[in-house]
């Protein structure tokens, strides 16, 4: 696993560098912004730590910066921010995962793990058709209609979850333990806030609705034709 570490705590950044060295992960370490971003354009990362508070360009404006460039490896956003709306930003930004400070370092690597195997559904040679979206799993891509949507990897594979169970009552526990994996940390919370981006992103509203909540249950994808 290729790792770029871009974090301005020169202790933390010291002490996380000598655990991916005895990981014996392959990983470069930045200090600010700007840096991290022209590095992960050409550094060939499987993933990227962000912190949030990086001098001259903080890592919400970095995530951004790459996803509109089409930067599609993975990020993790590290923060003191605990509020849902700033996980929700965090998340909002492109980044795939959010981790609070402090940290354990086991928890660090099982998200990094998931992270890497984070195309871990199968690849079907066929297509997925489900109210007005178009699910082309060869290729990873979703449309709208005739509009391509643009979602991060984690967003991807919850909503190929949810459509693959169409009709069909997840709870939150099913839900972090297949999209998840191994980050058995990630609370509800993070995974509230991916479900409400999904719903943004796909334009769910009263009138036309994807993801239903099953109160006191979980969630179910709805398609009136199945």
């Amino acid at each position: 696993m290729k790792v770029m570490l871009a974090e301005d705590d020169l202790r933390l950044g010291k002490l996380i560098m000598k655990m991916f060295k005895k990981e014996q992960f392959t990983a470069d370490w930045v200090d600010d912004g700007e840096t991290a971003y022209d590095q992960a354009l050409t550094g060939d990362y499987d993933v990227i730590i962000l912190d949030w508070m990086l001098p001259n360009k903080d890592g919400i404006e970095v995530s951004k910066s790459l996803r509109q460039e089409g930067y599609s490896g993975a990020i993790l956003m590290l923060t003191a921010r605990d509020a849902l709306e700033d996980r929700v930003q965090g998340l909002d930004s492109g980044a795939d995962d959010y981790m609070m400070k402090p940290f354990a370092f086991e928890e660090l690597f099982a998200r990094l793990r998931s992270l890497y195997r984070r195309n871990f559904f199968p690849i079907d040679q066929n297509v997925i058709r489900t109210q007005d979206l178009t699910l082309d799993l060869s290729n990873h891509l979703i449309k709208k209609g005739d509009q391509l949507l643009n979602l991060t990897s984690r967003e991807y594979q919850l909503l190929v979850y949810f459509v693959k169970n169409t009709g069909r009552i997840l709870s939150k526990e099913m839900i972090m333990a297949r999209v998840w994996e191994e980050s058995s940390e990630v609370t509800f919370n993070t995974m509230e806030a991916f479900v409400k981006l999904l719903r943004k992103k796909l334009g769910q509203s009263k009138q036309n609705s994807y993801i239903k909540t099953i109160r006191g249950l979980g969630y179910m994808w709805v398609d009136e034709h199945v």
